[in-house]
């Protein structure tokens, strides 16, 4: 454990200063492909969060009490990624049950939350970091909300400037990497705040 850093202090570093996508550039392919339109890119980041939060708690879980007590320790990505991969099939199961509409939209990238690279990042920052359960679960949810507001920041932009007139080669990808660096250097702004890495 990390006695040394508040729970809340990692929870607000992993929103603002150590975000997921504006700091570390974790999970880029899902936050540039589905952030063309708002409310698909708010139910993408509800899904990744609670992904994050409920994998954190797991995977900590997983590795204190077995991956350690058993010396796995040289089969812990896999692990993670299978318990990943059974949370987000579970997700995706309900969100087709209950919210048909958004599981058509979010469509190839619901069920890629699996290899989004920031749901194993938090993982294994968390492990290298050697936070407590409450600690993992609280960097979890942080990661997952700096996610989803990076990721709501930029469909709203994008949305916006999907009615203006844009030069030649600025439209798309072009404009979604201009936005994304800009926020993050705002974000860096806040760098002297919350320290956690």
């Amino acid at each position: 454990m990390t006695p040394s850093i508040s729970p809340w202090i990692i929870f607000l570093a992993s929103i603002i200063t150590s975000n997921m996508i504006l700091a570390n550039f974790l999970g880029m392919c899902s936050y540039l492909s589905v952030s063309t339109e708002y409310k698909t890119a708010n139910g993408l980041g509800m899904a990744v969060t609670m992904v994050l939060v409920i994998t954190s708690a797991i995977n900590w879980l997983v590795y204190t009490y077995v991956i350690i007590p058993l010396d796995l320790v040289y089969l812990q990505y896999i692990i993670f990624i299978m318990v990943i991969a059974a949370l987000v099939q579970i997700l995706e199961m309900g969100m087709d049950r209950f919210l048909p509409d958004l599981h058509a939209k979010l469509g190839i990238f619901l069920p890629l939350i699996t290899v989004n690279c920031a749901i194993l990042g938090a993982t294994l920052f968390q492990v290298i970091r050697h936070y407590g359960f409450i600690q993992a679960v609280l960097f979890g949810l942080g990661s997952g909300l700096g996610w989803w507001l990076a990721i709501d920041m930029l469909a709203a932009m994008r949305e916006k400037l999907a009615k203006a007139k844009l030069p030649p080669g600025m439209s798309g990808p072009a404009i979604a990497f201009i936005i994304t660096g800009v926020v993050a250097m705002a974000f860096i702004g806040f760098s002297g705040i919350f320290v956690i890495q």
